[in-house]
């Protein structure tokens, strides 16, 4: 696994990574479970033989609190791992919603006022005002994830060390993907 930070890795909100072990499922989860317990003081987390979900262990906890959450599965004989580092899918899927809810009552209102230009009446005089106030929301919960991801930066960096220490070792060397320049 190449762990090198790219400029894809600073752009995307939920960065992902794929992994092949050596080791089967339970193996996997075992061996995870054992790594989780040696820094019980730094990390909590849930681990079974098919999904795992880690945290680090803060005394505050912001709305936008980083996890890792791991997927283990059989594929043809190969055991993968993918990993997605982000907020809670309950957050994420909050900030989903209020991004599509902002927008469908932008284009409302923007549609409202547009079609009151073009017929030339005065209906909707708020229409306009109403599509600046969605835009003004629309930036809102972005500067609101913006925050929640700057607040969780340290975190984030931890749960990539968390995974780099704990996968890396069971890496299957074999199955990593071919790069042009080799």
């Amino acid at each position: 696994m190449n762990t090198e930070e790219t400029t894809l890795d600073r752009i995307r909100n939920r960065p992902r990574f794929k992994m092949f072990t050596l080791l089967s499922k339970e193996d996997y989860a075992v061996n995870l479970k054992e790594y989780l317990a040696s820094h019980a003081q730094e990390f909590e987390g849930n681990v079974n033989k098919e999904v795992a979900t880690i945290c680090v262990k803060t005394e505050d906890d912001n709305y936008w609190k980083p996890q890792l959450a791991l997927r283990i599965e059989a594929e043809d004989d190969n055991t993968v791992v993918r990993g997605v580092f982000g907020p809670s899918s309950a957050v994420w899927t909050f900030f989903m919603f209020l991004y599509f809810l902002f927008s469908i009552f932008w284009m409302t209102f923007f549609t409202m006022y547009y079609v009151e230009q073009q017929i030339k009446t005065n209906e909707y005089p708020w229409a306009l005002t109403l599509s600046f106030v969605m835009l003004f929301f629309i930036g809102l919960t972005y500067a609101a994830a913006r925050f929640g991801q700057f607040k969780g930066k340290e975190e984030m960096l931890k749960l990539r060390k968390f995974a780099e220490e704990s996968t890396l070792p069971f890496e299957d060397k074999d199955q990593l993907p071919i790069s042009p320049d080799s």
